[in-house]
């Protein structure tokens, strides 16, 4: 398993948290999500989820990850 940190930015309420949660959950993916910080943690399979498909279904939901 691997640890990644994503800076997402447009995270506003606890809506968005959730929207982005469900996406990840979507890939199969759990993690813990800083509102304040805008930082997303998650904990991955690399042979299973890139991390250009979380980039992509957190960009999908109209957020901006960096």
């Amino acid at each position: 398993m691997q640890q990644t940190t994503l800076q997402v930015l447009g995270m506003v309420c606890n809506h968005c948290v959730k929207s982005v949660e469900d996406a990840l959950n979507a890939l199969g993916v759990s993690g813990c999500i800083d509102l304040k910080e805008g930082i997303v943690v998650v904990e991955h399979d690399t042979n299973k989820v890139s991390i250009e498909a979380m980039k992509d279904a957190i960009e999908y939901l109209g957020y901006d990850v960096v």
